[in-house]
């Protein structure tokens, strides 16, 4: 009312001086499951004038005061209208702001912006509409903006340009640079909420071992004898009895641990993940209480108990534990709780491999199948000589080579000899055997009881795969240097025969379930991708095109791995209770890492070292399969050759010539950090790219975007559909395989689905992993897939849009080819004899359990 009065008596309101803008943001009320006190205290704020403010940054015109190094700043504009805005749409308000128009500024290239509320925002975009001479005017921000006070530099938003450092107006460069110092932090202290700081650590917060000394671990990383990625630090102050491992917070905090707050889950994906984990820890830890099973503790009896999960459900019992729980969880958890799903809380939903039959997962064709088509498709690889051989080191660890001869093979070759098998490429082997025994004796003191595995397979006339062999083995018990002590099973329908088979398979899938979680799935997409989320922060400008091509792949990643390492795979974690290798998980795919080469990522590369692809100039793409019906490498291939085109595409728009990729500082920075800090134990890789040319940005660029999306899709969402079921994938083997004359070889006679269940993973075992699975094969209800942006204008090139544009249509032709093979009878390890079609590498999907769906980042 006043500025009208004001605006009248100083001859009318002079709109050709102003400039309209408008703001999205969401209030930190909206996100905080209704924090009354913050919205209260802003609202009191604004009254008293403490309001949000906008200054625009000239990119043409210099500020006097600052030695004619930074661009003008325009006087002072407020968010209007904080206390009445329209009810927000998804948790969105708009806002609008006013400018007055200074025509020193001439054109805009940053927005300044102060928040002088009580409580932070996230701020999505701000907008100028009609600036003289230059339109529409658009900034990014996605970001929280944190009270003042909180800041040591003022926040600067940049227009969606992209800029190549030397293409950066002169004005606004001081700007870049201090906003990319101020993400780097000073490397010190315990970082908090508000901070910004993305900074490299060791994984020295597994162990804590101011708990016990069981519950110590080796830091990985750091060292020759467990190198590892790096993580983002938290700062947090060294434990009490070890001054080189990190304290922890406590468990219920775990929300609470510290990642860049940027990086923070959005608000729905927040929701989701809180309902979702709550609902399974409940889920799991009652059935610890009460034991569900009415005949032996911990036990399922028959697979008809186990079917009972899915099929039946278990009533919830009330009491003093579950109001104990209740008691103990945050508020905001337990709010968000009632926004539930309406499921029985002890009821899961049937996984896909057994929704058509309860029985076709146990056939030999199945077990074969997924190996090519199931939760970890890339292990299996050509036999190249027979018998297999071991490349583990002979005078530590004495003959480990094989034990399978020709005789256990050739009556199943289908008419091949052992010689004409492995000319015609016809034999496969999933080798777990090297992997393992360097961990078997220590593995097998603690309560799992297991093998190293080889299973030797043949590719059928029909392209499906036969097992022919399986080899069991164990350590020597004089000592390792005396070799290995062998086995050999080969198939059997029927009598204890079948049953031995059964368990034979069944420590095989073990093994693989093992490796799959903490190789292909850990170590190989979340652990390797971190450090590139880390540097690309550090190093790259918001305004870099490499860092806008990257930044949505690296969505949640930081998060999603702090929450592992504060619940699933510490000491003690769900991952050490679930999975064979126990406390020795992580240290062993530290073993592992010793052996990761970035380029070997690549799937061409990766098919091609595991023998089952080879370069052929006739075939697509000049590669051709030896496993021709092969979904993962079929339909991996197509996504893979399609993010190619696009990231060349990309690329070449904004370098033109190889010395533009020499001569880049920040793209030079940032690769060298990666090398030398963010992957620091690799440093001296020969196989490093040297970041000297457009070939070797666009094949890194490919690698990185594969990796976070399609390669974790393809080793993640199948979690639940194959493993939702665990007798079908089991994570634990509690004893040996029974030796005739003993009293569980009778049992075996007598009752080998008992022996069965009793061998694999017991009943509490499998209710939290199976809890986790569910949890961690969702997708939430905002995620983003590959060929998506959740920021349309996320760049003002119109070449580059147009790109993506192609590349969308490019994966939405991948997803009609996808349903045709399903339904194409004679590619029959597309939908096998559980009849659970591939859909693992489809790119789009709905929220929910669905087996398919290609996130852009490892964001679960």
């Amino acid at each position: 009312m006043l500025k009208h009065l004001l605006n009248a008596v100083g001859g009318g309101d002079d709109e050709s001086k102003k400039i309209k803008g408008n703001v999205v943001l969401m209030k930190k009320n909206v996100l905080d499951f209704n924090d009354f006190h913050a919205s209260f205290l802003d609202g009191i704020h604004e009254f008293l004038g403490k309001r949000v403010s906008f200054q625009l940054i000239s990119a043409e015109n210099s500020d006097d005061n600052a030695n004619g190094l930074q661009g003008k700043l325009g006087k002072p504009a407020y968010l209007e209208n904080w206390n009445s805005e329209t009810p927000p749409v998804a948790g969105e308000s708009k806002f609008n702001v006013t400018f007055d128009w200074d025509e020193g500024i001439g054109k805009p290239g940053a927005v300044l912006i102060k928040n002088n509320h009580h409580s932070e925002f996230y701020l999505k975009t701000v907008t100028l509409e009609h600036v003289p001479g230059h339109g529409r005017i658009h900034f990014v921000c996605n970001s929280w903006v944190y009270p003042d006070k909180k800041y040591e530099k003022d926040r600067v938003f940049f227009t969606n340009k992209t800029y190549l450092p030397h293409e950066m107006p002169e004005l606004l460069r001081k700007y870049r640079e201090e906003e990319l110092k101020a993400l780097r932090g000073n490397g010190e202290g315990e970082l908090q909420e508000w901070d910004r700081v993305y900074d490299y650590a060791y994984y020295n917060d597994l162990g804590n071992p101011d708990k016990g000394p069981e519950y110590a671990r080796p830091v990985l990383g750091g060292s020759a004898d467990y190198p590892y990625p790096r993580r983002g630090r938290t700062g947090r102050p060294p434990s009490k009895s070890d001054p080189n491992t990190e304290s922890r917070i406590p468990l219920l905090m775990s929300l609470n641990i510290y990642v860049p707050r940027d990086e923070r889950f959005g608000h729905l994906k927040m929701s989701d993940f809180l309902a979702y984990a709550l609902k399974s820890i409940v889920q799991f830890i009652i059935p610890e209480l009460e034991d569900l099973t009415d005949r032996t503790h911990n036990e399922f009896d028959s697979f008809e108990d186990v079917l009972e999960l899915y099929y039946g459900g278990v009533k919830l019992p009330s009491g003093p534990l579950l109001d104990n729980i209740i008691n103990n969880i945050p508020l905001e958890m337990l709010k968000e709780i009632f926004r539930t799903d309406g499921e029985q809380l002890l009821k899961y939903p049937a996984p896909q491999v057994i929704q058509d039959s309860r029985t076709a997962w146990r056939t030999d064709e199945e077990f074969a199948r997924e190996m090519l088509a199931g939760v970890d498709p890339v292990i299996i690889r050509l036999l190249e000589e027979f018998p297999p051989t071991s490349k583990l080191d002979r005078k530590v660890y004495g003959n480990q080579n094989s034990a399978i001869t020709k005789e256990h093979i050739e009556h199943n070759l289908e008419g091949l000899t052992t010689e004409e098998a492995l000319r015609t490429n016809r034999l496969f082997i999933l080798d777990h055997h090297d992997t393992l025994m360097p961990y078997l004796r220590r593995i097998n003191s603690t309560t799992t009881k297991t093998y190293a595995s080889r299973t030797v397979l043949l590719l059928r006339n029909d392209g499906t795969l036969k097992p022919l062999a399986i080899e069991l083995s164990l350590p020597h018990p004089n000592g390792d240097q005396y070799g290995a002590v062998s086995k050999v099973y080969t198939p059997a329908e029927h009598g204890v025969e079948g049953s031995i088979w059964q368990l034979a398979k069944a420590y095989v899938a073990v093994n693989d379930s093992g490796v799959h979680q903490l190789i292909s799935h850990w170590l190989n997409t979340h652990a390797a991708i971190e450090p590139f989320v880390i540097a690309t922060n550090r190093q790259l400008s918001v305004v870099h095109p490499i860092h806008k091509l990257l930044h949505p792949h690296f969505r949640d990643t930081m998060n999603i791995n702090a929450f592992a390492r504060q619940i699933l795979i510490n000491a003690g974690g769900v991952l050490e209770i679930t999975v064979f290798p126990g406390k020795y998980a992580m240290e062993m795919s530290s073993a592992i890492y010793k052996e990761w080469n970035l380029l070997d990522q690549a799937l061409p590369r990766d098919l091609k070292k595991r023998g089952v692809a080879v370069d052929d100039k006739n075939s697509p793409n000049g590669l051709r399969l030896l496993i021709k019906d092969y979904p993962y490498a079929v339909d991996g291939l197509e996504i893979w050759f399609a993010i190619e085109k696009w990231v060349r595409d990309y690329c070449s728009f904004y370098y033109k010539t190889d010395e533009m990729v020499q001569q880049d500082p920040e793209l030079q920075a940032w690769w060298k950090e990666l090398r030398e800090e963010g992957h620091g134990d690799k440093k001296h890789e020969p196989w490093w790219p040297k970041m000297q040319t457009r070939e070797e940005l666009i094949d890194s660029c490919t690698i990185i975007i594969w990796v976070a999306s399609a390669l974790h899709a393809a080793v993640n969402f199948g979690q639940y559909p194959y493993a939702g079921y665990l007798p079908n994938r089991p994570t634990i083997s509690r004893r040996f395989m029974p030796e005739e004359g003993t009293p569980e070889y009778a049992e075996l006679e007598s009752n080998p689905d008992k022996a069965y269940l009793k061998t694999i993973t017991a009943q509490l075992q499998t209710l939290l992993g199976i809890s986790l699975i569910e949890i961690l094969s969702r997708h939430s209800s905002d995620e983003v897939y590959l060929g998506q942006r959740d920021t349309p204008e996320w760049t003002s090139d119109e070449t580059p849009l147009a790109a993506f544009e192609e590349f969308g249509e490019k994966l939405s032709g991948i997803e009609e080819r996808i349903v045709e093979m399903n339904n194409d009878e004679q590619l029959k390890n597309r939908v096998g004899p559980v009849n659970v079609p591939y859909t693992l590498l489809y790119p789009t999907s709905e929220g929910g359990l669905t087996g398919k769906g290609i996130p852009n980042s490892v964001s679960i």
